[in-house]
């Protein structure tokens, strides 16, 4: 199975979302982004109801896209990582639904953005909401050459 890439070298849909089935349903406007996920029976817990580590990383995706799209508004070529995340869960995700992840950048700067994300059902229920603080790199030129980007 090829991989999907883009023309920069680096992997886009990463693994991660492909595994996840994780789809980035909007990246219009700069800083914000919408994502959905269709809840697989893999992701469940013992009973029954999708295990917060799969949201949590569903609200990393939707997040993380966030603070590229905004430090690449002014056409820089950068890298985002997480530097810390806390998600607070309020409602559970039951196998079979679509969740939805809107998540936007709150504050950013030129080095460090922080975002927020909210998760919600099929009923538009918010089962989560999300905040991070993300850590903003250039992107050396011989970044899109390594073979582990690609």
């Amino acid at each position: 199975m090829s991989k999907p890439s883009s023309s920069s070298g680096v992997q886009v849909p990463p693994n991660c979302d492909l595994t996840l089935g994780i789809i980035c349903i909007d990246k219009s406007s700069a800083g914000t982004s919408v994502w959905r996920m269709k809840c697989d029976e893999r992701f469940a817990n013992p009973i029954g109801i999708i295990q917060g580590g799969f949201i949590s990383a569903m609200a990393d995706s939707a997040m993380g896209a966030c603070s590229i799209s905004f430090a690449q508004k002014d056409g820089k070529k950068v890298i985002s990582a997480n530097a810390e995340m806390k998600i607070s869960f309020f409602k559970p995700a039951k196998v079979g639904s679509t969740l939805t992840c809107t998540a936007q950048v709150v504050s950013g700067g030129s080095r460090v953005t922080f975002l927020e994300a909210t998760v919600e059902d099929d009923n538009n229920t918010i089962i989560a909401k999300a905040t991070s603080t993300y850590i903003i790199t250039p992107r050396k030129p011989d970044e899109s050459q390594d073979p582990k980007l690609r």
